[in-house]
């Protein structure tokens, strides 16, 4: 844990700081900790200070408490000044901490400086930097003892590196940790009071010992300094030096130098002009507005001076009203120079932690006499401040989220307010003042603890909106909506609404607009609202909806009950209706007497049939019919000028023959998932005039000859005929096509893709995967390609022209087993982001060491419309150290960054978990929770979806059956295929989709925006990341495991664009259709895109073989060792010779990325490991005997990394040592320090950097030769385990990793070569084959962003590697005979000279190094037949 945390290279200094305390020293009454030993003086870092004993007492110091304090240097490297806390707690403190789960550590952290201050000015400060210390103390410590102990004047708390806000005295630093974690989901006090210790919560919550400086904010706020001045324009007027300030929308001149005793001139700068004086350097002319304005010149000292006031000034001068923003500043007071500013109308002070008292506290407010707006929200005041009833002149009021529990009378003194926001308060009831303000024509009382309508409504008759949305209004009497006949919008949507009573008869005649939506309605009779033009109510309970027609425009009452829908009379002005998911049996008749209806959606219904006088309604645009029991659709009788037609998921054998020509204006048309045997012409002759543009036909019985018909869609950009009976496409038809954009032809049997597909020349996407290609496409001179999919075909070779378009993205070729690729091929792809390619390998004969997982996994992920891909996938056939496995999706929905921090440190998260609990709901609640603080930086703004499935046996009864734990955030989703049927496994973390979620953020008083989005940002109330949107967004998942049984065919994953558009039922028929679970994956992908979706799609398929015939058990081997825990991931490296040929790059600088499935004996360990800062994972097994997966032998499974090392290294054998939650380097520009860090597991360096990135689909390791050579003799031993994890260390390493069977090899002294190589140098810094990594040049920043970021072999993670004397390679005696036949026995695997298999001399099992390790291995010798790997294969995923 991180306070067992050691640090080689910092002293430090324990001081326990004791007043009034008798000798022996005990707890005292606060808690803090208190030693029996004598004090040590703290060591202040930079003042040369020498240490020293002594009593520190005093008659001003409390009796009975003490702290003890840690303090040490904070190391800083770089510009970026990121920071290594590392600490080292003696025994006492230890056992100080163990007695008492509430005692524990606060880090205080010193204020921080602008770095270069300016050279003039106050603001220019001298102050140290000031060290971290580390405060034992217990929940009981206040902020006034701690202040006490230290003579602090405050303590500053910082929520997500956002806004800093003063400690009260009586506030708990250590109380606040751990009602943070609690509230974060962490239930174990001991877990909590680890946690609270660990330096990766800082970048969550952070305590300041003084507040900390922002130049950037302070610039902003205020700008002074002495500076030369004149006034005017002419020469007349001397240079003089004055004090200058810029504040507000002024200019402020001293007429006395150094002093503001005197006369100060005040010029008013909005309006105005900032202009350079050219003749004089560094100087500016500021000039106000009007006929009566002045001119004052400055001349500034410094460059950075003449900037700084010329940014700030231009920005003052271009505003339109006198308004100064003073929002998100952690202000506790109003600047005072700001006062003089008398201009002022318009002051945002939003999100500050504002104070009545004091100089600048709200009390002084009504100085400003011109004040019109004025904006207080997210202040925290907890009362209204009467101060503010004072300024008359206030126009504009808004007072959200202050935890405001009444409003004074003194509101009524405001007759000039016209806006007034209340929202996000707990208000109740509203003073009957209120309505003595006639020009109040906007008031915010959305999410409060209203229970009815305030009355005081009735009399504030300028006011026509009523917005009181989250409150607990529970029924609505519509005779009471009479009286406030100014009303005309009413906003009650998230109120827990029952029921709206229409008891008179009387008509409301003023409300035009209602919104209900997300309330508990089952029917609404909304008839005598006579004037209603929109109405929304979707996702209530609704059985019936009656409506009164006069004035009704716009209907949304989708994701209802609905059986029918009565209008009366017909609603002529009604243009927009969406009825979708209700149930609907048929469309009533008024539907059809619209005269004006423009956009109708009924999908997700029971219709049976389409009324004809619909379908040929002369206003109807779009109809949106889709997901019914539709056999035909009625024959178009006239021109219509439909736009868009959906026709998806229903049960159509034809379309009308005159579809085409009748409706001359369609654009889309989407037909997928019917029973189509032909498509209709496209006109009547051989002339079209066919406008569409977008055709989907997939999931249809459409042949070959459709190809004639399209060719009269000239103008098609997309078109979708994927998963037909397409035996092949017409050539002369295709090229036709001349402005086709994106093509799928996917899942046909196509044997080729013809040549006239050249003519498409602004075709960008080609998506024919699951054919029976054999010949590549002759696309690759398109100018605008970008991205290719012919996977799982039959191709065997690729004619390439002389060079690839430069638009080329992606391309994609895994599934071709018969596609060999020659290294001119390969280096011709190496421009192209995302290549994926197969792993080639060949196993010999009897080569059955070690049985295949009951499971295997197939993938697929999609960017559709968007720019980037923000899915990242995990998927770990083997997990552990037994049969166990790992698979996971996340969904960043518009950022790429936290899904693929989560996709490369999750898993190891989850092993280090696993070795501290058995219980399901513990260790996977606690590997989201972890897995959200190592985020860092990155997750304070940005979030993810997540999910996680984990395949185990039951600790309880580890020779029984597996079970599956699932856990989600989110909106990743998960679905079990039992015996046929889906089982859901997941829950929908969404807003719209948990009513109890809802309710919670309620409760604590989000703002839930009209598009149901927590402050307008995300829909889901939980998920990996967003820290600052905390109370409301939460990471505690949702877990649940389910039992695993033979009838269990297969486990779909994933993201919400998948699901929204493929149902449960159908992506279960389609993967049970389907035997290769890769080609399934792609397929889910294709369909959602064909039905309409453009987001990000993501799938995983996990076919299951649980069951006992697969048994293949042999007679067991007796063995000695026990198992020992399960131990992380641990990455591989292997060491060449110093003579290994210098064309490595050619075959080992590409990584290969696959879906196959990999054998036991193929695995060598799962890729990266996440740093654990906390634990270790350590024991030896014996070999096992060789079980099938179903009984699996309860030691490692490893591989053998035979042949020879670097010279003067020695294979070797040690212990896993725990890795550092925090990677750095001091030769690095990443801004860490890494003096006190093990080098990372993942990069080689050899004294020069090396970027490694790795994509983790599966993260089982696999190794192959380095020797291009010599593949004959590249055998790859695979043996069973009979080590623990191990790490070999060598001279010249070469970097080793796998993904999903994919290799990267990089041999560390050749970098400069591959960089520099044609053909490799644009390797570097690639995306991965998800394409969903970051650019290189903004690698330092996510590792920086990201504080102690993990240590993962995946990334862009760039430190050499440093040298620790403590890292050992340790064979045990009894082994070591064994291991020097095994390496004897076994060829090269680079090309080297050979060297002794033992040292020289060797007493003891240990073997220095002069060179750092760079990679663990697991060494894993024992008899076995080899296999061999070839090493042909690419894939660009760098």
């Amino acid at each position: 844990m991180a306070m067992e945390d050691e640090d080689n290279n910092a002293a430090v200094a324990a001081t326990n700081i004791r007043t009034g305390i008798k000798k022996g020293g005990d707890v005292g009454d606060n808690g803090a900790c208190i030693d029996r030993q004598p004090d040590t003086v703290v060591h202040q870092a930079g003042l040369n200070q020498t240490a020293g004993r002594g009593s520190r007492s005093g008659p001003g110091a409390p009796a009975a408490t003490g702290i003890r304090v840690l303090k040490r240097n904070m190391k800083r490297n770089g510009s970026r000044g990121c920071v290594t806390r590392k600490t080292r707690f003696g025994s006492r403190e230890r056992d100080w901490l163990k007695g008492d789960t509430q005692r524990g550590c606060v880090c205080l952290y010193g204020g921080t400086v602008d770095p270069q201050p300016p050279a003039s000015g106050p603001q220019a400060s001298s102050t140290p930097q000031n060290d971290l210390q580390l405060v034992l103390c217990s929940t009981s410590t206040t902020v006034e003892e701690l202040c006490a102990q230290r003579d602090g004047q405050g303590l500053y708390v910082q929520l997500y590196g956002d806004l800093v806000r003063r400690l009260d005295p009586s506030e708990r630093p250590l109380q606040m940790v751990y009602d943070y974690l609690a509230s974060m989901g962490y239930a174990d006090p001991v877990r909590v009071q680890q946690e609270a210790a660990n330096s990766d919560l800082s970048c969550l919550i952070r305590f300041y010992s003084e507040r900390p400086v922002n130049a950037d904010q302070q610039e902003r706020t205020l700008l002074k300094g002495v500076f030369s001045v004149r006034k005017g324009k002419t020469q007349l007027h001397k240079w003089a030096e004055r004090q200058v300030i810029l504040c507000g929308t002024c200019l402020i001149v001293a007429s006395v130098k150094d002093s503001l005793t005197g006369k100060m001139h005040i010029l008013p700068l909005v309006g105005g002009k900032v202009e350079e004086v050219k003749r004089r350097q560094h100087c500016l002319m500021f000039s106000s507005a009007g006929s009566q304005a002045q001119t004052y010149f400055v001349n500034f000292d410094t460059l950075a001076d003449y900037q700084r006031w010329h940014r700030q000034a231009s920005k003052v001068v271009s505003q339109t009203v006198s308004l100064v923003d003073l929002s998100c500043y952690s202000l506790e007071a109003v600047p005072e120079y700001l006062f003089y500013s008398q201009d002022i109308t318009h002051l945002n002070l939003r999100h500050n932690f504002m104070s009545l008292q004091g100089p600048g506290g709200l009390l002084n407010l009504p100085r400003f006499s011109q004040l019109k707006s004025l904006n207080l929200s997210h202040n925290r005041l907890g009362v209204f401040p009467e101060c503010v009833c004072e300024i008359l002149t206030l126009t504009e009021l808004n007072l959200s989220c202050n935890s405001l529990h009444t409003i004074p009378v003194q509101i009524g003194n405001l007759q000039s307010l016209q806006t007034l926001s209340l929202d996000g308060n707990h208000l109740s009831s509203l003073p009957e003042e209120l309505g003595g303000l006639f020009q109040l024509n906007s008031l915010g009382l959305s999410f409060n603890n209203f229970t009815h309508i305030p009355a005081v409504l009735e009399r504030l008759t300028a006011v026509d909106k009523l917005a009181m949305a989250g409150n607990r209004v529970e029924s609505v009497e519509l005779c009471a909506l009479v009286r406030m006949s100014h009303l005309k919008c009413i906003d009650l949507r998230l109120n827990g609404l029952r029921c709206v009573k229409s008891e008179s008869l009387e008509a409301v005649s003023q409300v035009t607009q209602l919104d209900v939506r997300d309330n508990r309605l089952d029917s609404l009779d909304l008839s005598s609202v006579c004037n209603l033009e929109t109405l929304y109510c979707q996702r209530n309970q609704l059985g019936t909806l009656t409506l009164s027609g006069f004035t009704l425009r716009m209907l949304h009452a989708s994701s209802n009950r609905l059986t029918t829908v009565n209008i009366y009379p017909v609603p002529n002005q009604l243009t927009h209706m969406d009825l979708s998911q209700n149930l609907l049996e048929y469309l009533p008749d008024w539907v059809c007497d619209c005269r004006k209806i423009e956009m109708l959606d009924v999908t997700h219904n029971l219709l049976s049939e389409l009324p004809s006088r619909l379908l040929n309604s002369l206003s109807l645009r779009k109809l949106l019919t889709g997901d019914n029991r539709l056999q035909r659709v009625p024959d178009l009788l006239d021109h219509v000028p439909l736009e868009a037609l959906d026709l998806q998921h229903n049960k159509l054998a034809e379309l009308p023959e005159s579809l085409f020509y009748k409706a001359l204006n369609l654009k889309y048309l989407n037909v997928s998932a019917n029973v189509l045997e032909s498509i209709p012409p496209s006109s009547q002759s051989e002339e079209s005039l066919s406008t569409l543009q977008e055709l989907y036909l997939t999931g249809n019985n459409l042949n070959e000859n459709c190809g004639a018909v399209l060719v009269g869609h000239q103008n098609l950009r997309v078109l979708h005929i994927a998963y037909n009976q397409l035996l092949s496409f017409p050539a002369s038809k295709l090229s036709k096509l001349e402005l086709l954009e994106e093509l799928n032809l996917s899942g046909n049997k196509l044997k080729t893709i013809p040549s006239t597909v050249s003519s498409c020349k602004r075709l960008h996407t080609l998506i024919a995967h699951s054919n029976h290609i054999t010949v590549f496409p002759e696309i690759l001179n398109l100018p605008e390609i970008k991205l290719v999919d012919l996977s799982c075909n039959e191709l065997t070779e690729i004619q390439l022209p002389d060079s690839l378009p430069a638009t080329l993205q992606e391309l994609d070729l895994t599934g071709n087993s018969s596609l060999m690729l020659e290294h001119k091929t390969l280096n011709l792809f190496s421009h192209i982001t995302t290549l994926k390619l197969d792993q080639k390998s060949t196993t010999t004969a009897g080569d059955s060491l070690s049985a295949s997982p009951p499971w295997t996994h197939g993938y697929s992920e999609m960017s559709g419309q968007r720019n980037k891909l923000c899915v990242s996938l995990l998927a770990v056939d083997r997990f552990g150290d037994s049969v166990e496995a790992c698979y996971g999706i996340f969904d960043g929905d518009r950022n790429e960054e936290v899904p693929r921090l989560l996709q490369c440190t999750m898993g190891d998260v989850l092993c280090e978990e696993l070795q501290h609990s058995s219980v399901d709901s513990v260790y996977m609640c606690n590997t989201f929770i972890t897995s959200h603080r190592k985020l860092g930086m990155a997750g304070q703004k940005l979030g993810a979806s997540a999910l996680l499935c984990y395949i185990h046996r039951e600790t309880s009864d580890p020779g029984g059956y597996f079970s599956l734990t699932v856990a989600n955030v989110g909106t990743c989703q998960a679905v079990l295929c039992r015996d046929g049927r889906p089982v859901p496994l997941s829950k929908v973390y969404s807003l719209e989709n948990c009513t109890e979620e809802m309710e919670r953020v309620k409760l604590n008083k989000a703002i839930i925006t009209e598009d149901n989005k927590v402050s307008g940002v995300t829909c889901c109330s939980r998920l990996l990341g967003c820290s600052y949107l905390s109370p409301w967004v939460l990471p505690k998942p949702w877990v649940h495991t389910e039992p695993l049984c033979s009838q269990d065919e297969f486990l779909i994953l994933g993201n919400r664009a998948l699901f929204e558009r493929v149902s449960y039922q159908e992506a279960v028929c389609t993967v049970k259709a389907m035997q290769d679970p890769r080609a399934a994956a792609k397929k889910l992908c294709s369909l959602a895109q064909s039905y309409g979706c453009k987001d990000n799609i993501g799938a995983v398929v996990v076919s299951l073989r649980i069951g006992e015939d697969s048994c293949t058990c042999e007679p067991p081997v007796s063995t000695t060792e026990a198992r020992g825990p399960p131990p992380a991931p641990v990455p591989v490296s292997l060491t060449p010779g110093p003579t290994e040929p210098a064309n490595l790059s050619s075959s080992s600088g590409i990584v290969t990325e696959f879906s196959s499935e990999t054998s036991a004996s193929e695995v060598g360990s799962e890729a990266g490991s996440t740093a654990s800062d906390e634990h270790t994972s350590s024991g030896s097994a014996s070999r096992p005997e060789r079980r099938c997966s179903l009984h699996p032998a309860t030691t490692l499974c490893g591989i053998m990394v035979p042949g020879s090392v670097g010279t003067g290294t020695h294979p070797g054998l040690f212990q896993r040592q725990p890795s550092c939650a925090a990677f750095s380097s001091n030769q690095s520009d990443n801004g860490l320090d890494s003096d006190d860090e093990a080098p990372l597991e993942g990069v080689i360096s050899n004294g020069s950097k090396l970027e490694v990135e790795v994509d983790i689909h599966c993260c089982a390791f696999q190794l192959r030769s380095g020797a291009p050579e010599s593949p004959k003799n590249l055998d790859l031993e695979k043996r069973g385990s009979d080590y623990s994890n191990g790490k070999t260390y060598g001279r010249n390493s070469v970097v080793v990793s796998a993904t999903n069977g994919c290799l990267l090899a990089v041999c560390g002294r050749e970098i400069a070569d591959l960089k520099k190589s044609p053909s490799t140098s644009s390797l570097f810094g690639k995306k991965l084959p998800n394409g969903s990594v970051v650019a290189p040049e903004d690698s330092h920043n996510l590792i920086e962003v990201a504080l102690e970021a993990p240590k993962k072999k995946s990334g862009y993670f760039t430190a050499p590697a440093q040298q620790d004397p403590e890292d050992q390679l340790i064979v045990p005696p009894s082994l070591e005979q064994e291991v020097r036949e095994q390496l004897r026995g076994q060829s090269p695997l680079v090309s080297g000279p050979s060297v002794p298999s033992t040292p020289t001399t060797l007493k003891e099992p240990v073997w220095d190094h002069p060179h750092p390790p760079a990679f663990a291995s697991t060494l894993v010798p024992g008899p076995g037949p080899a296999s061999i790997l070839q090493q042909e294969v690419y894939d660009t995923a760098l």
